[in-house]
């Protein structure tokens, strides 16, 4: 008997949403898992998820603990029942939103915050190198200035004081790019569901 086409198109989705999760900075079966609860029809518990998707209960304890602290899962009580149930973000707008928003927050933010670092250790201002939402976070700034200096090799071979600015260029070119990309995300952000359309049709005319 040929498996049934609603089941094999889900275990497919499942299983690429899952190679995928890598390019989330997520692991596979934290993406299976969420794949599941996107295409769920009702809440399930961990019982449901361990038995579709063969993990054991730690792993699945695990990744939808995880899955919550990404904001991309819920946890939904029943009355009279006393295993928790999950369910998904089920508007895409908004799953795109969070997945964005939390890889900004683990994954840009930091690296913004080291290349400010980075310009301080050879002469460089600690100026409008993080956005002002994100340079306003309690002791951003002062771990920046308080971070010690990471052990190095030795130096490299003719870097003297007269090419630091070679090597402040670099570093302000990455730190522009980090700044073009949260200003990218924060236009998706503000524009919505409604609003990207136009804006995308008016870059797709920008680009020729």
């Amino acid at each position: 008997m040929s498996e049934n086409p609603i089941e094999a198109a889900k275990s497919l989705f499942i299983r690429r949403w899952g190679e995928m999760g890598a390019t989330w900075g997520i692991s596979r079966t934290m993406a299976e898992i969420h794949a599941l609860l996107y295409l769920a029809t009702e809440p399930l518990c961990t019982d449901d998820v361990m038995e579709q998707l063969l993990i054991s209960r730690g792993s699945a304890s695990m990744n939808l603990r995880e899955l919550g602290n990404w904001g991309l899962i819920r946890r939904v009580h029943r009355r009279g029942d006393r295993k928790e149930y999950f369910e998904a973000e089920k508007d895409v707008w908004q799953m795109f939103e969070t997945i964005i928003r939390e890889r900004r927050r683990r994954e840009v933010l930091p690296i913004m915050e080291t290349i400010e670092r980075c310009l301080q250790m050879i002469g460089g201002p600690l100026a409008g190198g993080l956005p002002a939402s994100d340079a306003a976070r309690p002791g951003t700034r002062e771990r920046i200035r308080n971070e010690p200096p990471p052990r190095s090799g030795p130096a490299e071979p003719g870097l003297t004081a007269g090419n630091a600015e070679l090597h402040r260029k670099r570093y302000v070119e990455i730190r522009e790019f980090c700044e073009t990309m949260n200003s990218l995300f924060n236009v998706i952000s503000k524009a919505g569901r409604g609003g990207l359309r136009p804006v995308a049709k008016t870059l797709g005319k920008l680009a020729g």
